[in-house]
């Protein structure tokens, strides 16, 4: 990784396009300094500091959410604006056509997209507005902070959609992603002063912080290993006669990934698990809404079984979504390939689908378990920290992403410089 860093740093383009990628880190965490007008900073830290569960969107956000900045709300509406249109373009037939027009029809898509997160964030601008009016964070309540809270927050997440595509345009990586992974690698000092802290006060021991930095070390190796895992099928191709020339005749492979569907299914069942919370927390003194909180309390037995089952579904309904066997198996026909012992078509399909579902089994069960991990760590180190197995699978994903694109900037241009 760092001879991959060294190396593009001496090409000028690319050291421009890093220069570029960390200039727009720092503008993004200037803009998670800017508070939202008119709120009462000191009691919307004590609310926050009641739930647990606001954790991961802080931590996403670079500690945004919790100073209630023009940035609290991060990139998740684009992020769920764009797990809607991925799963609407398998439910609306014109939305699929559209997808296979090629790049008219993905930036087709990208705007629908755009015009997604809009709406969700002055949906979810408008519920944070409401929660704060009812629990006192207003320095003086009514329509006109309201319409300004609800105004800042909606354009600070469309501004972090457009830093996102510009990183992608002009720096190195998928900007929004890279974007998620500034704002969580930002809090890592503050969770070293925390754990700094537990030490000194005698909160925690030694052995206990030893123990969490063995946890942690044999978490991130497991997290790199699901990442880079893969189930590979052999496929031949037979050869074929054209004129003069001999085509095909090469054995080559199908990749199959352990973990096919990434992070989002833990952010998709997070985001689902998260509001009922939220709507019981408008109705603070009501009885039923109390209940509904606790039962979705985040270290709750209900919350972890409904987190672990609902992470698994979605792992298995996104990778159905994003990977049709089908497809792959007439692919694989239509040029003349074939997996060997296997007939070409149905057989092939069927084959691919019942591995593809054992692998995804193994790659929920993981999501899972790294997504619950940090409620047992805490409870065996005594040491409360945010950033937690979902933090973690996106740093490295990310990390791992982004240094495959620079590899792939650097082949390009070998084989410029070989073909010259």
């Amino acid at each position: 990784m760092l001879g991959t860093l060294q190396k593009a740093w001496k090409l000028e383009d690319l050291r421009k396009r890093i220069i570029f990628t960390l200039l727009m880190f720092l503008v993004f965490r200037l803009g998670a300094h800017i508070p939202v007008p008119g709120i009462n900073a000191e009691m919307l830290k004590e609310l926050l500091d009641t739930g647990l569960i606001f954790g991961f969107f802080d931590v996403i956000s670079g500690g945004a959410f919790k100073r209630f900045t023009i940035l609290a709300m991060g990139i998740m509406p684009y992020i769920n604006a764009s797990i809607i249109m991925q799963l609407l373009t398998v439910v609306i037939p014109s939305l699929e056509r559209l997808a296979k027009e090629g790049i008219d029809g993905r930036k087709k898509i990208i705007q629908y997209t755009r015009y997604g997160t809009v709406v969700l964030s002055v949906l979810q601008a408008v519920g944070m507005s409401v929660l704060l009016a009812r629990q006192g964070a207003y320095v003086t309540p009514g329509f006109f902070n309201h319409a300004v809270t609800v105004i800042s927050l909606t354009a600070g997440t469309v501004f972090l959609m457009w830093l996102g595509e510009l990183i992608t345009e002009k720096g190195i990586g998928n900007g929004i992603s890279l974007i998620i992974f500034a704002g969580i690698v930002s809090r890592l000092p503050a969770g070293a002063v925390s754990i700094y802290q537990y030490i000194t006060s005698g909160t925690a021991g030694i052995l206990s912080v030893l123990l969490f930095a063995v946890i942690a070390i044999v978490v991130i190796a497991a997290v790199v290993a699901m990442q880079e895992g893969q189930r590979r099928i052999p496929v031949q191709y037979t050869k074929r006669v054209v004129g003069r020339r001999v085509y095909g005749g090469q054995s080559t492979h199908i990749p199959l990934r352990v973990n096919q569907a990434g992070v989002i299914p833990v952010i998709f069942a997070m985001s689902i698990l998260f509001f009922p919370h939220t709507l019981a927390s408008w109705f603070p003194h009501n009885r039923f809404a109390q209940t509904i909180t606790a039962m979705f309390d985040p270290g709750s037995v209900l919350y972890m079984s409904l987190y672990a089952l609902l992470i698994i579904f979605f792992t298995y309904f996104y990778t159905a979504v994003t990977f049709n066997p089908q497809d792959v198996a007439d692919n694989i026909k239509k040029y003349g390939g074939f997996i060997p012992g296997l007939r070409p078509g149905r057989p092939t399909a069927e084959y691919i689908e019942r591995i593809l579902a054992r692998i995804t089994l193994a790659g929920a069960v993981f999501l899972a378990f790294i997504a619950l991990l940090p409620n047992f760590v805490m409870a065996v180190t005594g040491i409360n920290i945010y950033f937690g197995g979902t933090s973690l699978l996106i740093v490295v994903g990310v990390a791992l992403e982004t240094m495959k694109q620079l590899e792939s900037h650097l082949l390009l241009r070998h084989y410029q410089g070989f073909i010259k």
